[in-house]
């Protein structure tokens, strides 16, 4: 099936209240879902790239021509009844409320079902809608870049998340001051089609409870169980004790994904979090190189540092406790929200471990999590590099010298400084023998596991910040070679070999890649 052959009919524009003004400018749009509006045409689309893999799964034919205009804003989709719209939501933003935010530069242009399975394609950077407050509704190629290759990644490391279908140039310029310095200079403009089952967000809710909207609040409730969670059966109040459950489930489980990867989303704001428990929003994201628990990529948060690598999980919970917020007045008791917010905290804490132990190839649940957290501070005193030193763990079986090997191979120490920790090394060596001496399963077994777990291969920002000078010359060689290597981030892969290793010393303090903006 051709992109112009999808068959695209109305579905959230068809069940749920819409916008009655047609004003394409930034205003508030109230007891609204959704406001409809049209894509910029880019003067000149062209096709970058494309995620082969999405593509089949939705038993799709991509011809790169087709991209370039149906996946660009240039041409629409062909439907009888379907419009293109921008989805009304708000959101607490670094801890505050932010009031009615939208999507101000995404732009919903499809939506269908596939395989038994409801999909809405969005165009990221197509232009202002009535959300974009101050900003003009583009995206650049830099952030365009990064989103694309990360949302790729992520699906193949196992990670639930939003996909990119496609990634095009607009041909356009759009003015960008990268860190907020007053120094704004133009820079290539693209598009990114996001694929998912639906972008709703907790922001979604929390604008209509905010406004005290409780007609659209319970519209959009009853939606989302009806046709996304539908095993939980008829819209009730105890179907939405059960919705918010999994919702924080699904949010919990998010979390421990992460933090296993090292990955730091860098705005984990209420607007950017999915209903679905989905991954959204790649912006100023990063991997832990060095470890690091107070390490946030986002130069915005940099003072206090609350969406840092190991603060993550609790600012799900506070995000889930803002969702509840919401949903309470369609509940009217607080007691069995209080409960499921306490089931996160329990379950976590045990999920956490189990999975922490499992990347050392530890299956016992009886050893202390105290062992973990000596593990974590172990990994932060050597500053060792959390992907490298996890994976070469899972090659080989350890050994006093084999240690050395891995810790001289991951630490961004100096040889000096390794040295003269080497005692606290070693010490750290023979509690986890002594764990080991306890596990039943072999060697092959173990290490065929916790490859499983611990990827070879992440998108650092470095490697990202490498292809988009080179996209930004002309050459997309790179982002295609990234992509290819991230389709199996566990397998060896020797041919990506010099893409095993540290942060080079360049990187260390580059805009791009060891710092970055909300800017894109």
């Amino acid at each position: 099936m051709k992109l112009r052959e999808i068959p695209v009919h109305p579905h959230f524009s068809k069940y749920l209240p819409a916008d009655p003004s047609l004003e394409n400018r930034s205003r508030p749009v109230n007891n609204s879902c959704f406001s409809f509006v049209s894509p910029v045409v880019p003067s000149s689309p062209k096709y970058i790239h494309h995620s082969k893999e999405l593509a089949k799964e939705l038993g799709l034919e991509i011809l790169p021509n087709e991209v370039s205009s149906y996946l660009s804003g240039e041409k629409s989709i062909p439907s009888n009844d379907f419009k293109p719209f921008a989805m009304c939501y708000g959101g607490h933003q670094f801890g505050n409320w932010a009031g009615q935010l939208g999507d101000g530069r995404a732009i919903i242009i499809a939506e269908t079902d596939l395989n038994d399975q409801l999909y809405q394609f969005q165009l990221k950077g197509a232009g202002p809608t009535p959300y974009s407050r101050r900003a003009d509704g583009f995206a650049v190629l830099r952030s365009s870049i990064r989103e694309y290759l990360c949302s790729e990644a992520m699906h193949h490391l196992g990670i639930p998340t939003t996909r990119a279908l496609s990634l095009v140039s607009t041909g356009d310029k759009v003015t960008r001051d990268i860190m907020y310095s007053g120094d704004p200079k133009e820079e290539p403009g693209a598009i990114v089609c996001r694929v998912a089952p639906s972008f709703i967000r907790f922001g979604n809710f929390e604008i209509f409870a905010a406004r005290k909207e409780y007609d659209e609040l319970k519209q959009l409730v009853d939606y989302t169980i009806f046709y996304h969670f539908p095993h939980l059966g008829t819209p009730s109040k105890e179907t939405y004790l059960s919705f918010f459950r999994e919702v924080s489930q699904r949010t919990r489980d998010l979390m421990i994904h992460w933090q296993r990867v090292g990955f730091v989303h860098g705005v984990m704001n209420t607007d950017n979090l999915s209903i679905h428990g989905l991954t959204i929003d790649y912006g100023p994201y990063g991997w832990l190189e060095d470890y690091d628990h107070n390490w946030t990529p986002n130069t915005t948060d940099r003072d206090t540092k609350r969406y840092r690598y190991g603060n993550q999980p609790n600012i799900g919970l506070w995000n889930l406790v803002q969702l509840a917020n919401a949903l309470y007045t369609l509940i009217e008791n607080p007691q069995p929200l209080e409960e499921i917010l306490e089931e996160y905290k329990e379950t976590f804490h045990r999920d956490y471990k189990a999975m922490m132990l499992a990347k050392l190839g530890l299956y016992n649940q009886e050893i202390p999590k105290e062992f973990i957290a000596f593990t974590e501070e172990f990994l932060n005193r050597l500053k060792l590099d959390y992907t490298i030193f996890f994976r070469l763990l899972s090659e080989e079986p350890i050994t006093e010298s084999r240690f050395v090997e891995i810790i001289s191979a991951s630490s961004y120490l100096n040889k000096e400084t390794v040295e003269a920790m080497k005692g606290y090394s070693l010490d750290w060596l023979g509690h986890y023998l002594e764990h080991l001496d306890y596990e039943t399963t072999n060697w092959e077994v173990r290490s065929t596991k916790m490859k499983q777990i611990n990827p070879k291969y992440v998108l650092r920002n470095y490697m990202a910040q490498i292809a988009i000078e080179e996209a930004e010359r002309g050459n997309y060689a790179l982002i295609d070679e990234l992509y290819q290597m991230l389709l199996n981030p566990y397998d060896d892969q020797p041919h990506y070999q010099k893409w095993f290793a540290k942060r080079p010393e360049w990187a260390a303090n580059k805009i791009g890649s060891s710092m970055l903006s909300c800017s894109s």
